[in-house]
């Protein structure tokens, strides 16, 4: 979920983007027939025109098949977050969102999955402005110092190997700084195969390119001399929040095909 238009290849991959919206440019006419003013009539002052991305067809069908149900397009496109998130459909068909797009079914509760979905855009677009997770934070609160790499400095014995491994839940965010209480389960929020926290653990950190020797440093990112630390702990929140919406999600209990479900759709 983004609220910014992203690049071609989102995450380092051949990603493919569903908009709310999509915007078309278009150029004023030097007819001075009928439609030379209309042609420019919807446009922003940049010269786009808006245009919804959920199709006409699309809501047909949902209305139809939610008659009790006041639709709109935005809802639809919500309803899908939603869905997407749910842990039974990914179940059922992991194989084929391995090789094919996602087909989204028509739940019994369309509004569960709604408001799912817009609870969890609203966490993963806005989580900078969460209030941070509570944890102890062991070290110089006010001047946390700089994160160059964070590590975990404590190690426990796993229960099942009896091998020293990692304790996740103590973190060294800064130099100066590290919080203890980390929620175990803070860590079954995966993004593309790894935990929210492992990727801020991953990506926040300074490193030098090898050819240019450009220099990545997340110290730069913000004047804010906690902000680092205030992030991981926005992002447990993120992770915690997100598995209790997740959690609560309804069974899908698809409802059967409309009459009028486009040809193209089967």
């Amino acid at each position: 979920m983004l609220d910014l238009v992203p690049s071609l290849t989102p995450y380092a991959g051949n990603g493919q983007c569903f908009p709310l919206y999509w915007y078309e440019k278009v150029e004023p006419s030097n007819d001075d027939g009928l439609f030379s003013e209309a042609d420019m009539s919807g446009a922003d002052e940049h010269g786009y025109v808006r245009h919804d991305a959920i199709t006409d067809t699309g809501l047909k069908v949902f209305r139809e098949a939610y008659p009790n149900l006041r639709i709109s397009k935005e809802d639809i496109f919500y309803y899908v977050y939603g869905v997407l998130h749910s842990p039974e459909y990914r179940k059922r068909f992991v194989n084929n969102l391995k090789k094919e797009l996602p087909r989204i079914p028509l739940a019994k509760d369309l509004k569960a999955f709604m408001k799912a979905g817009r609870a969890l855009a609203h966490l993963h677009l806005d989580y900078e402005s969460l209030e941070p997770w509570p944890v102890m934070e062991v070290g110089d609160k006010e001047n946390p110092g700089r994160t160059e790499k964070m590590v975990y400095p404590r190690k426990v014995k796993d229960k099942d190997t009896g091998k020293k491994v990692p304790d996740l839940t103590v973190l060294r965010v800064a130099e100066n700084l590290t919080i203890e209480g980390i929620p175990l389960r803070a860590y079954d929020y995966v993004v593309n195969g790894k935990s929210a926290i492992g990727w801020l653990i991953d990506r926040y950190k300074v490193t030098a390119d090898k050819k240019s020797g450009i220099t990545n440093d997340p110290n730069d990112y913000s004047d804010d001399s906690r902000y680092i630390v205030d992030l991981v702990e926005k992002i447990i929140r993120v992770s915690m929040e997100t598995l209790d919406i997740v959690e609560k999600l309804p069974a899908l209990e698809e409802l059967p095909q409309a009459v009028n479900w486009p040809t193209s759709w089967k």
